[in-house]
């Protein structure tokens, strides 16, 4: 698998696990020496490891599942970070959002999610297309 899919798989992964309000996936997901942050939609600035994890605990605290999906993730990495950018679904919500990774040994883990309102939410047959090659 190339770096770029490695990247993209990790992101899916950071989905599944939101989707699955499986905290215990979603705490495999985050770096553990790298700092981290997360802007929820609508919130401040989280930061720390602790901090960001006890944020996506509030969250996903009593829900056995979210309905949330993406689409068109651009992946770029320079590098030990990447960066994934990509629309969001949230029940009836469109969010775009900024996904940052880091690579800790072989693993690429999460370093910061935030995402916010987008005005659209891309028709699913058409691909994104990243200017910069």
């Amino acid at each position: 698998m190339d770096e770029t899919a490695r990247i993209l798989f990790a992101n899916e992964a950071f989905y599944a696990a939101f989707a699955a309000a499986d905290m215990t996936a979603m705490e495999a997901m985050w770096a553990r020496e790298l700092p981290v942050s997360v802007i929820h939609p609508g919130a401040g600035l989280v930061t720390g490891r602790r901090e960001v994890l006890d944020s996506w605990a509030a969250i996903l605290k009593g829900v056995a599942s979210f309905d949330i999906t993406f689409r068109q993730p651009v992946a770029r990495s320079w590098g030990e970070t990447a960066t994934v950018l990509c629309y969001e679904k949230v029940g009836a919500h469109s969010l775009i959002a900024t996904n940052i990774f880091g690579r800790e040994g072989s693993d690429w883990l999460m370093l910061h999610h935030q995402s916010g309102p987008s005005p659209i939410w891309p028709d699913p047959d058409v691909t994104a297309r990243d200017p910069v090659h």
